[in-house]
């Protein structure tokens, strides 16, 4: 782990303190999990949930390894505030926000 890992992780415990209102250590705790996710997802697969804009949970199976042949545009600059991958069930990019992540299994 560098510099800017940690960076990235305090940049997101605040963007979900900023969104949410809970307590730092709550959205820090949340920021450590997001990153062990994206940690496991660059591995292989990881099946994890997540609350989507409607309230309801989504079981997803997601990666981050082997994808850039699968990138078909520049995207949006990494803004802290949402976490993409490729939903390997539905063979396509999805994103969610990080303050509506709830577990990785």
């Amino acid at each position: 782990m560098n510099k800017t890992d940690l960076s990235k992780i305090m940049r997101r415990a605040w963007a979900i303190a900023r969104a949410t209102g809970k307590a730092f250590a709550v959205c820090l705790s949340k920021a450590w999990q997001l990153y062990r996710l994206t940690k496991r997802m660059r591995a292989g697969v990881v099946r994890f949930a997540y609350e989507k804009a409607d309230g309801t949970l989504r079981r997803a199976a997601g990666t981050l390894n082997d994808t850039a042949d699968r990138i078909k545009g520049t995207g949006r600059p990494d803004d802290g505030q949402t976490l993409r991958y490729f939903d390997v069930e539905a063979n396509g990019w999805r994103s969610f926000k990080v303050e509506n992540f709830v577990a990785a299994y």
